[in-house]
C-alpha cells in the first residue's frame, strides 16, 4: 500500500499519512507532488503523452511527475518519478528546484503542493525508456510547440508551470 505524508498549510509535515488517492483530506491538509521539467542544452524539452486509459486527461501532454511517498523528500521524489517515467537519471543534475504552487480542491478532498524542478540534461531519443503503463509516447519539443499544446488545452498544468519553460 502506497502512503503519502500529509502537510499543513505551511508545507510542514503533520506526522500523519494517507493512502494513495484516498481523497478524504481534512480542511488544511495537503499532500506533496513533484514535476520535473527536462531541458536539453539546446533548449528543447522532453514532454510525454499520457496513455488513453488514464481516468484524468487521457492523451494529454505533460512533464514527468507524481506524488511524493511517505518519508520521501521532494528531490528524491522527482528523481524517482523522472527515472520511472522516462528512464533518465537526474540525480546527478544540479538541484533544479524552481518554485512551489498549491491547489485547493475542497469539493474533491484533494489539496496539494507541487514542487517544480527543471533539470538540464544532455540526452537523445535513444536514451528515453518510457513507462508504458503511464506514457503513450514522447516528444523533444520547442517551447513554441508546448505553448501550442497549451492553447489547444491538451498540456497538463501549463498555466501553473509555464515559467519552467523559460530559458535559464
Amino acid at each position: 500500500m502506497e502512503l503519502w505524508d500529509i502537510y499543513d498549510r505551511n508545507k510542514q509535515k503533520t506526522g500523519r499519512t494517507m493512502k494513495r488517492n484516498d481523497w478524504n483530506m481534512k480542511e488544511g491538509d495537503y499532500h506533496l507532488t513533484v514535476l520535473g521539467v527536462l531541458m536539453r542544452p539546446d533548449g528543447k524539452f522532453l514532454i510525454t503523452k499520457r496513455v488513453e486509459t488514464k481516468a484524468w486527461a487521457p492523451g494529454w501532454w505533460e512533464v514527468s511527475g507524481g506524488a511524493a511517498m511517505a518519508g520521501e523528500a521532494s528531490r528524491e521524489a522527482v528523481n524517482r518519478e523522472v527515472l520511472e517515467e522516462t528512464g533518465l537519471d537526474v540525480s546527478g543534475c544540479e538541484d533544479g528546484y524552481l518554485f512551489t504552487y498549491q491547489r485547493e480542491n475542497p469539493d474533491e478532498g484533494d489539496n496539494y503542493f507541487v514542487d517544480v524542478y527543471r533539470f538540464v540534461l544532455d540526452f537523445t531519443e535513444e536514451d528515453i525508456r518510457l513507462q508504458e503503463a503511464e506514457t503513450a509516447g514522447f516528444m523533444i519539443a520547442e517551447k513554441s510547440q508546448i505553448e501550442e499544446f497549451a492553447k489547444e488545452g491538451i498540456f497538463l498544468h501549463y498555466d501553473s508551470i509555464k515559467d519552467a519553460f523559460l530559458k535559464a
